[in-house]
């Protein structure tokens, strides 16, 4: 059923009135903790769900209800498809079971879409109806479905298997404990998210071979079985035995296997893993185990013979490809590969001939979101961050002329989606004062945009405070983003507490200038319970360039917390903050730089209290794949890792360290708060410690909201006393 419009239904928005009031004016209402945590999405801006361009067409849809809205760009004509009903009127017809509401869908043409439930994979025909395409089995894991053909790879177990049109294959069975196929590999590194890779075709299956029989098992416990038992994993510690991996290729017409030849040491990244349009070639990006030098090898896809390395990428700091090749349209041989080899991350337009590859992007400004080419393939499109890393942009640029266009320019995050012609461009923005806006208009003429939704203020009537976002100096040279809260009723006069939020480690920045400028709902909860929130991005986060991050190579931890001191030093100058209340927190690397300010020497006496969550102790039994990139092998740097074992500085600590750990961690062992709390109690330091039994790395559902009570009652005993008058 469709309802046609004739006129944009948009443009009655009032979108700009609640931009120009500063958060918080005339509002009393307060959230709590467990608001914050359990009720994030209804407090989070609203989006257009599941938005997304009509391959082929200048339509683009979304979802409103379980109504799929379709909107012409050129004009903004919409209609309304109404799909659910007779979609769940055929599921009944073939003896499935209705759905309770619209699922995700995927549009493959003007007329046609499919969808994916929890065991079958449907196509649905705006002219013919439901057809059920496929299907794999409920309990299946890593489903990865081809795009095209809409075969299912999946694995069951350590177990490979396929579903080509309703017909179940096996691909690969574990021959014994410690083989792994069809999952990701070397710890997610790299890049690395899953363990099959279809052809383009989808005639061919290429997926990953991990043999970690080698590799250290780790115990996890499983506290309802009486006695408890333990369940166990293979742990790669930093400087020990790492896991063999190999790529297998399965032909679904023949329903054979073989392997690439990708060659001795056994210890090596097989990563980034792409076909070349024509199914003829798999492309790898093979990274030796001290990850300072890359092979970009090229193999033939029906032999696994190895062809040539493209080319080579060496660093005396690091090399760490994220982002598999793409192939530019109509072409079997061109290109776009990412690389930081200028310092920056930057495209490149490269050729399987091993011609000298042709710098796309450029500039002080890092690539962070690739979004796709136009049908001739003339033009690319995609993110950038600006110079200080808070403003994210959209470019496009000529593969031929070289010339670069910018998409938007006002300050903020901007996102976008390109419609297949690469003729008209949705924009997603936000910025810390504006929730979300979504522009359209042609990407050549974005002057011309219009406005098709605008988000209200999803926390209107709640008290926030003022949000200020500016940068401090290093020591090292570069100006660093910082981000605070100040309560909702803050007086000048007063002094106030400071919880100071932390991450410090790679691939990941705290501070943007998106909605509340990156800042969670918990934060404003705590000021609005009279702290002061404060945040930096210090040397070792991400997109400020490499040098940037390279600063904390075989080092962890030095600059990080010579930066953290220059923000606290910066706090101290500030009339309003009581310095003898400043308190810290931080989770995973932000639990390992909480431990280390509250007992480095450089950082003796800041702080009066800190919560370290699942925090790495001694890098020594951290993983290989991490560690090694940033601190080389235990061996290799002895001094290193020496230095940044945090058992030595136990003697150090004078205020109060909460330490909380899940007992199931995979990734942080539960060992390294374990011990650590062992060598307090040895060198009679008093410490207060939580396990959340059988939680992961992060603790998650409901009990995420205990976690966060926790947290809050701690600081509010250590820190939070009656607000003093400014002396």
């Amino acid at each position: 059923m469709t309802h046609s419009h004739t006129s944009p239904p948009f443009k009655s928005l009032n979108i700009l009135a609640f931009l120009l009031l500063p958060l918080g004016l005339f509002a009393q209402n307060k959230f709590s903790m467990s608001d914050a945590i359990l009720k994030r999405t209804a407090l989070s801006q609203a989006n257009l769900k599941q938005l997304q361009w009509i391959p082929g067409t200048t339509h683009f849809t979304h979802v409103l209800g379980d109504q799929i809205v379709r909107v012409n760009a050129p004009n903004l004509s919409t209609d309304t498809l109404t799909l659910l009903p007779k979609i769940n009127e055929s599921l009944t017809a073939l003896g499935g079971t209705p759905l309770p509401s619209l699922p995700n869908v995927t549009w493959t043409s003007a007329g046609n879409l499919w969808f994916h439930t929890d065991k079958e994979i449907y196509t649905y025909s705006l002219k013919e109806g439901l057809n059920r395409k496929n299907w794999h089995p409920v309990e299946a894991e890593n489903v990865d479905i081809q795009d095209k053909t809409l075969s299912a790879a999946y694995t069951m177990g350590n177990d490979l298997w396929v579903n080509i049109g309703g017909k179940e294959l096996g691909v690969a069975k574990s021959e014994a404990d410690g083989i792994v196929y069809g999952k990701s590999v070397h710890r997610e590194e790299f890049g690395i998210f899953k363990g099959t890779f279809w052809s383009t075709s989808g005639r061919y299956l290429a997926f990953y071979r991990m043999d970690e029989s080698m590799v250290t098992k780790y115990p996890i416990y499983v506290l309802d079985s009486m006695p408890a038992q333990a369940r166990e994993i293979r742990y790669p510690y930093a400087g020990t035995k790492s896991h063999h991996v190999t790529v297998g290729v399965f032909d679904t017409q023949t329903a054979k296997t073989f392997y690439l030849q990708t060659g001795l040491p056994a210890e090596q990244y097989l990563t980034n893993v792409s076909w070349t349009p024509d199914d003829k070639f798999v492309l790898i990006a093979v990274v030796n185990r001290g990850q300072d030098h890359m092979w970009f090898n090229q193999y033939d896809a029906t032999t696994g013979a190895f062809v040539k390395t493209v080319f080579e990428e060496t660093s005396d700091k690091w090399v760490e490809p994220e982002k598999p090749a793409v192939f530019v349209p109509g072409s079997n041989d061109q290109f776009l590969w990412q690389s930081e080899g200028d310092g920056y991350n930057h495209l490149y337009l490269c050729s399987l001939n091993g011609k000298t590859a042709d710098q796309i992007s450029k500039g002080a400004m890092p690539v962070t979101a690739f979004y796709g080419f136009d049908a001739k393939g003339e033009n690319c499109f995609y993110q950038v961050a600006d110079e200080m890393g808070m403003n994210r942009y959209v470019f496009a640029a000529n593969l031929k002329t070289g010339v670069i266009t910018r998409l938007n320019a006002e300050e903020g995050t901007h996102n976008a989606l390109v419609n297949s012609t690469g003729e008209w461009a949705l924009d997603v923005f936000a910025n810390a004062a504006t929730p979300r806006l979504v522009y359209l208009s042609r990407w050549r003429e974005t002057a011309k945009r219009e406005i098709i939704f605008a988000a209200k203020n999803p926390l209107e009537g709640y008290a926030l405070g003022l949000t200020r976002t500016s940068t401090v100096p290093s020591k090292g040279g570069m100006p660093l983003n910082t981000r605070m809260i100040l309560p909702p009723d803050f007086d000048s006069q007063k002094q106030y507490p400071v919880l100071v939020y932390l991450y410090g480690g790679t691939h990941a920045q705290l501070v943007t200038n998106t909605w509340l400028a990156g800042a969670e709902l918990w934060m404003h909860h705590m000021a609005q319970e009279g702290y002061i929130i404060f945040t930096m991005d210090g040397r070792g986060s991400a997109n400020r360039g490499f040098a940037f991050e390279n600063a904390i190579h075989r080092r962890v931890g030095d600059v990080e917390i010579e930066d953290q001191l220059a923000g606290i030093e910066y706090l101290k100058a500030q009339t309003f903050v009581d310095p003898s209340r400043i308190g810290v927190f931080g989770w995973s690397y932000g639990g390992f730089m909480t431990t280390s300010l509250m007992t480095r020497p450089e950082s003796k006496n800041v702080f009066k209290c800190g919560v370290a969550g699942g925090p790495v102790i001694d890098w020594k039994m951290y993983e290989i794949m991490y560690t090694e990139r940033y601190m080389d092998m235990p061996q290799e740097n002895p001094e290193g890792y020496a230095k940044n074992s945090l058992y030595q500085y136990i003697d150090n600590l004078n205020g109060r360290l909460l330490m909380i750990h899940g007992s199931s961690d995979e990734y942080v062992l539960w060992q390294h708060s374990l011990r650590y709390i062992r060598e307090c109690v040895r060198q009679g330091k008093q410490i207060d410690y939580f396990v959340y039994p059988e939680h992961l790395h992060n603790v998650l559902g409901k009990d995420r909201a205990h976690l966060f009570e926790k947290i809050e009652g701690f600081f509010n005993d250590n820190l939070r006393d009656v607000k003093s008058e400014r002396p």
